[in-house]
């Protein structure tokens, strides 16, 4: 797959025009080792609400982990190849260290396994893929959306082709649960 993506970024000017600062295909581009994904940043905000959207800086143009930065947001695009026939022997804390993710837990069911602390609203944007979680898995295709609430999982590419998807990841206080039925306590 095709892994330039055009990112055109808009802002205003220093007299209070409405402008394009960035027009190009998006240069934060990653090819994670131990997968093979390749991960493309497009945008990081380091607050929420954003501040402000003064000045022409790239704010992909950085190195950061899978997770936002605390009280930010992350925007990226993910193109994961089909599973490499050796997944099962690969480390798992080898691919959570190169996802910039701290060490948690059991052993995982499956080396890709995975927990940001963030909501995380997944677009597939083409192909197939697995999403599986502590006792379960979902197939998804393109058009379908996801949205986690901090659950570890992994992305399992089974089928032949890449398969591209939209990421946009949001800080979040903690990964609690609440049980089902009842709405969490403010």
């Amino acid at each position: 797959m095709n892994s330039n993506i055009r990112r055109v970024v808009t802002g205003q000017s220093i007299d209070g025009k409405e402008v394009i600062l960035l027009d190009g295909n998006a240069g934060n581009v990653r090819v994670r080792q131990a997968s093979g994904l390749t991960s493309t940043l497009l945008w990081v905000t380091d607050e929420t609400p954003a501040a402000s959207f003064a000045g022409a800086n790239d704010r992909a143009d950085r190195e950061i982990g899978v997770a936002p930065p605390p009280n930010g947001s992350i925007f990226r695009i993910v193109d994961f190849p089909p599973l490499l026939p050796n997944i099962q022997s690969v480390d798992h804390s080898a691919i959570t260290r190169e996802m910039g993710l701290p060490q948690e837990g059991t052993p995982p069911r499956h080396p890709l396994m995975h927990r940001t602390r963030s909501v995380d609203y997944a677009i597939i944007l083409s192909g197939e893929i697995d999403m599986l979680l502590d006792d379960s898995e979902v197939h998804l295709k393109a058009g379908d959306v996801v949205i986690q609430q901090g659950t570890n999982h992994a992305w399992v590419n089974h089928g032949t082709t890449t398969c591209r998807i939209v990421f946009v990841l949001i800080d979040a206080l903690a990964n609690t649960q609440t049980p089902a039925g009842t709405t969490p306590s403010v």
